[in-house]
């Protein structure tokens, strides 16, 4: 046995595209390619954008206010590497925002703030009362396109509760069920937040996608693929339904904007050091499901190929399960993305000065690093540093030394390239934030979320769901 690892490889920063007709409108920073091609849908996406308001009793003009910013151009005070200028909503978009009717903008009864001093559940009370406000307004549906939702600071202690409870996630449960887009827009994080240009990128770029919007696609993937993620959660104690487990598998096309998924309440789990795993007959009907709806995004042609990612192993159970849905299926690649492992590496560059000594990088190990550890698993990091924005390696956080995720493949033959390529891509596409990547494939990272959401949510249903209600 031999402690030598394999030789690396750096995989290329994938790009984006931002016209459905003209494959040179493309770019690998998501923001600069919005700058300079404006968004794949432009054109599609209706406009104006009519934006319905709930805010506390007196601060509605606070809120309209922040609205107007959206139109106003800022210069970046963060990131000043990666961040471009914001022109303003109309010209990155090509859409026009405007407020909504007079009836459609509400405020919150002026007592609000006394209750929640004084209850011994603030944040049960805060949920209750946004939502019966939220309830009234959706009786308005047809008059507006998104509902922005203002919270001052002076009520944070009312955002979380016992029995894991989170304010942005109680919101979302019940606005989700009604097909109801929703920005939250915090006080701390957006109407005082020091740098506007990320603000207004941020915020503009999530209320684009909650309206329907596609900002950007994938240029350089499989139009034959389909990505599934899958995971897990646990209702609390106090819930009658189902203790375990909510079960949500995200389907996307290749280029990455099919973000539908399906969820379950699921009963017949193994659990594991507190971790569920799916019997071969559970699995067999998340992942039959899953398919059947990616073949009615496609007029009935089935994926040549399904790469499905899990946070946990995969049992024998459920490799069965799933080889038993995808039997004719030409290839199958299922892999457990493990995020917290204990692997660090450190970037040595060759002395330019002295071909035989080598030094310390000041930079750490580049994103898309592929390190093969066996055929069976093998480290991609997708936090690094990347290239050709600057002078200089651009290190989104700035801190600390990135560790990679280590991916297993419990089905799937060949090189590491593909899946770890897919993997990289599936992390440029989170509509919800305005970064390069996120640490994770997109499939992890929104099946974390929708579960977390999902849980919240009194009745599953036997249809789908689209993302954009989930953000």
């Amino acid at each position: 046995m031999t402690s030598q690892l394999q030789h690396h490889v750096r995989l290329a920063e994938p790009q984006l595209l931002f016209h459905p007709d003209r494959p040179s409108d493309h770019d690998v920073h998501p923001l600069r390619g919005l700058a300079r091609f404006g968004p794949y849908s432009s054109g599609i996406t209706p406009s104006p954008i009519r934006v319905a308001t709930l805010t506390p009793a007196g601060e509605s003009r606070r809120l309209y206010d922040f609205l107007r910013e959206l139109n106003r151009s800022a210069k970046p005070k963060e990131r000043s590497d990666y961040l471009p200028d914001w022109t303003s909503f109309n010209s990155v978009f090509q859409a026009h925002l405007v407020p909504a009717a007079s009836h459609c903008r509400r405020e919150l009864d002026a007592d609000l703030d006394s209750a929640i001093m004084d209850s011994p559940a603030p944040s049960l009370l805060l949920a209750e009362r946004l939502i019966r406000a939220i309830q009234l307004l959706d009786a308005n549906r047809a008059e507006f396109d998104v509902l922005f939702v203002y919270l001052p600071e002076r009520w944070s202690h009312g955002f979380y509760g016992d029995d894991d409870f989170d304010l942005h996630h109680q919101l979302k449960a019940f606005s989700a069920s009604r097909q109801l887009p929703v920005q939250i827009v915090r006080e701390d994080s957006a109407l005082s937040y020091r740098c506007r240009a990320s603000v207004m990128w941020r915020i503009g770029l999530a209320l684009y996608a909650k309206v329907g919007g596609v900002p950007w696609k994938l240029a350089d993937v499989d139009p034959d693929t389909a990505y599934i993620g899958i995971s897990y959660a646990l209702r609390p104690v106090t819930s009658e339904l189902k203790r375990f487990v909510t079960c949500c598998s995200q389907v996307f096309d290749a280029d990455g904007a099919g973000l539908e998924f399906v969820a379950y309440d699921t009963g017949d789990v193994d659990v594991q050091r507190e971790n569920p795993f799916l019997s071969h007959t559970e699995m067999f009907r998340v992942i039959t499901r899953s398919l059947d709806l990616y073949r009615r995004r496609h007029t009935g042609r089935p994926p040549t190929r399904v790469m499905i990612h899990k946070s946990t192993e995969f049992k024998e159970a459920e490799v069965d399960g799933c080889f038993e849905a995808l039997k004719h299926i030409e290839s199958v690649d299922l892999v457990q993305i493990v995020d917290d492992n204990g692997w660090q590496a450190a970037r040595w560059e060759q002395d330019r000065h002295d071909p035989t000594k080598s030094q310390a990088d000041g930079y750490p190990v580049k994103r898309g690093t592929l390190l093969g550890l066996s055929g069976k698993d093998a480290l991609l990091w997708m936090h690094g540093s990347v290239d050709g924005f600057g002078p200089r390696p651009y290190f989104q956080g700035g801190k600390g030394t990135p560790r990679p995720l280590r991916m297993v493949r419990y089905a799937g033959h060949g090189s590491w390239d593909d899946t770890a390529r897919a993997a990289l891509a599936l992390s440029k596409m989170n509509w919800n934030n305005d970064g390069l990547y996120d640490p994770l494939p997109v499939t992890m990272s929104y099946a974390k979320t929708l579960a977390q959401v999902i849980k919240r949510m009194p009745a599953l249903g036997k249809g789908t769901y689209q993302f954009r209600f989930f953000m």
